[in-house]
């Protein structure tokens, strides 16, 4: 059977585009329809574009390319463990930002590269997690400091419709059903219920002080 090169690119979101990583493939003469693409996050490898060219495509003595080695996941463990698979699996896994994994050795030197590749694999994948994780703290530090400043985050909460105090006296007189509350102030059950348990605790709240 014959040996075959595929490509691998992925972005991180369905907004960002993968025409540079594309560009750089068809420049090479890759054939489309050995292009598999992705717009799912590095971080796993749950993806159906990679799990299906895993699965079904590759072949021992098969090529893999990516423009980078975080294409293939921001995750260090993962990296490793992928990295591990092709080579026990005879595929062969080029790496444009990486021109050692570009290099074709001699045959019986093939130990060279995988000696120079495992150091740069080592750092990289460090980078590529480390990155990960910055981006996850700056997240959480943007998220924080915006509930400092009184911003709501998440959904906006739903205010009482102007008929709530005429519509539950009404219903505490048993002059209409809760269900009849429900459609007058146009509430679901569960902000209807947060809304009277609200009220219970702030009058709980004064009549103890």
């Amino acid at each position: 059977m014959e040996n075959r090169t595929y490509y691998y690119a992925r972005v991180s979101s369905k907004e960002q585009n993968l025409d540079r990583q594309l560009s750089v493939f068809e420049n090479m003469g890759a054939s489309e329809r050995y292009i598999i693409t992705d717009k799912e996050s590095g971080k796993d490898l749950n993806r159906s574009g990679y799990m299906a060219l895993k699965s079904t495509m590759l072949r021992r003595g098969d090529t893999l390319v990516v423009k980078s080695l975080d294409r293939l996941s921001r995750n260090k463990a993962d990296i490793k463990n992928e990295l591990q698979y092709f080579k026990d699996n005879g595929i062969r896994l080029k790496v444009l930002d990486l021109p050692t994994t570009m290099i074709d050795y001699p045959e019986g030197q093939e130990w060279v590269l995988d000696m120079v590749n495992n150091i740069l694999v080592e750092v990289l994948s460090s980078i590529a997690q480390q990155e990960r994780e910055t981006i996850h703290q700056r997240q959480a530090e943007g998220i924080a400091a915006a509930r400092a400043k009184g911003k709501c985050l998440g959904r906006p909460r739903v205010e009482k419709p102007q008929n709530w105090e005429e519509v539950i006296d009404k219903w505490q007189a048993k002059k209409i059903s809760a269900t009849d509350a429900m459609r007058r102030t146009g509430l679901k059950k569960s902000t209807f219920y947060n809304f009277l348990r609200e009220e219970d605790n702030n009058k709980t709240q004064q009549a103890v002080n």
